[in-house]
């Protein structure tokens, strides 16, 4: 069973990791200075030149790069080169609606299936091996990262993306599926619908899955291995920087294996900005070294976790992160799907139809994250028959999927029954036990 997909580049030496990521980031901050303006203005801010970037050491002196930067440029401000050379548009949720857009030119989709195809290496795939991919398509970038990463790799591909699920166990059976791509709770559900069934998991070809896109926990790994009888490998990434693949497990499962040869990794003080030294738990940072379509430098992910230089016992060499503990903002992570209050908070003033006060209330319920928003009646509706009251609970609920993405139960609540604050409203009880 072949080990690496490109063993030349994961087992690097640190020296030379460090000298392709100096070489890679002057070239990159002189692109973005000479053809994105909003970079250009922030380092003119900073009285930065690109000249005075020399090595990665110089790294720090850069601006961060924020999340509301890319919806301020909406939709391709940030886009560093001729928009003929893009040739995919993948986009995630953002607080207001206004999409995140990532634009990405031919060579970043090769890169993309580059890392992916590591991954999948180290999730033990060959050629030889079947991947379904269960991750959502479209503008999500789960789906299509997996499915051309396994191209990439020479297996063979069954693209079922998300739901139908007695049809995807129907193909996954049949066809002899060997590697899963989904989210965590999305393989719980499967390994649960197998069982209702009736169906012998022994009777599948899996062998291993490759799980991310949301918050998991070891219990989850554990409770995903004994049901499906595989290795559930984890897998991160974010669309601004790629998608999926921008860190990976190996055997070992003791971390994901950052690509520095594409990213360069910081630990931050979240609250200082300050780079923390190695080992450290903070704000986890990145830099795209050799995206075209939509580099950044010094992105803030809010994404809480640690990184690992030790020596990783599969041979990589590239630094191990762990699996982030939380988030600095307010952004949930239910079922794959990236929510903010605002975005509930939103749709309620826009309907009008309540007060503006509310509560989301996230758990998991066996395997499955589950969302309740509660929602306070005014007093004019609170008088009303329970039919209309029925009616506004289910309206509500029609425009909350279509705004999220993702299904919730609204509960309307009395009149002042949620708990005012003087300072920051609390909107969110996540009742999830994730670390």
């Amino acid at each position: 069973m072949q080990k690496y997909w490109n063993e030349p580049a994961e087992r690097m030496s640190r020296s030379d990791i460090e000298a392709r990521q100096s070489e890679l980031l002057v070239k990159l901050v002189e692109r973005v200075y000479n053809n994105v303006p909003h970079y250009r203005a922030k380092m003119d801010e900073a009285k930065l030149k690109p000249s005075d970037i020399k090595s990665i050491a110089d790294l720090p002196k850069l601006p961060f790069t924020y999340k509301q930067d890319l919806r301020d440029t909406y939709p391709f401000g940030m886009v560093a080169c001729p928009m003929d050379d893009i040739i995919r548009i993948h986009a995630s949720s953002g607080t207001t609606g206004r999409q995140t857009v990532v634009a990405c030119t031919r060579n970043d989709i090769e890169m993309w299936s580059e890392i992916v195809a590591r991954a999948l290496v180290a999730a033990g795939a060959s050629k030889s091996s079947m991947v379904q991919v269960s991750y959502g398509y479209g503008l999500f970038t789960g789906g299509l990262g997996a499915h051309y990463g396994a191209e990439k790799l020479g297996a063979a591909v069954v693209p079922t993306s998300a739901g139908n699920t007695k049809r995807q166990i129907q193909s996954m059976h049949d066809f002899g599926s060997t590697h899963l791509c989904c989210t965590p709770s999305y393989a719980l559900y499967i390994a649960e619908s197998i069982e209702d069934m009736g169906l012998d998991i022994n009777e599948f070809k899996l062998q291993a899955g490759v799980f991310g896109a949301e918050p998991w926990t070891e219990e989850m790994r554990r409770e995903i291995e004994r049901r499906l009888h595989i290795k559930a490998y984890d897998i991160y990434g974010l669309s601004e920087i790629i998608g999926p693949g921008v860190s990976y497990e190996c055997e070992a499962q003791g971390g994901m294996h950052i690509n520095e040869d594409y990213f360069i990794p910081e630990i931050i003080d979240p609250n200082t900005g300050e780079v923390l030294p190695a080992g450290s738990k903070g704000e986890i940072v990145f830099t795209t070294l050799t995206k075209e379509g939509l580099p950044l430098i010094r992105y803030r992910t809010r994404d809480i976790t640690s990184l690992n230089y030790e020596q990783c016992p599969c041979g990589r060499t590239f630094v191990r992160m762990n699996k982030p503990q939380g988030r600095s903002d307010d952004m949930l992570i239910i079922r794959g799907v990236n929510v903010f209050p605002s975005q509930v908070e939103d749709v309620l003033l826009k309907m009008g139809e309540t007060s503006p006060y509310y509560m989301l209330i996230v758990d998991r319920v066996g395997t499955r994250d589950t969302l309740e928003i509660q929602v306070e009646l005014s007093d004019s509706m609170f008088s009303d028959a329970v039919k209309g009251i029925e009616d506004l609970e289910k309206k509500i609920q029609a425009n909350i999927e279509s705004t999220l993405g993702i299904s919730a139960k609204i509960k309307l609540v009395e009149p002042k029954s949620i708990q005012r604050s003087e300072g920051k409203a609390v909107r969110v009880i996540d009742k999830r036990k994730l670390v």
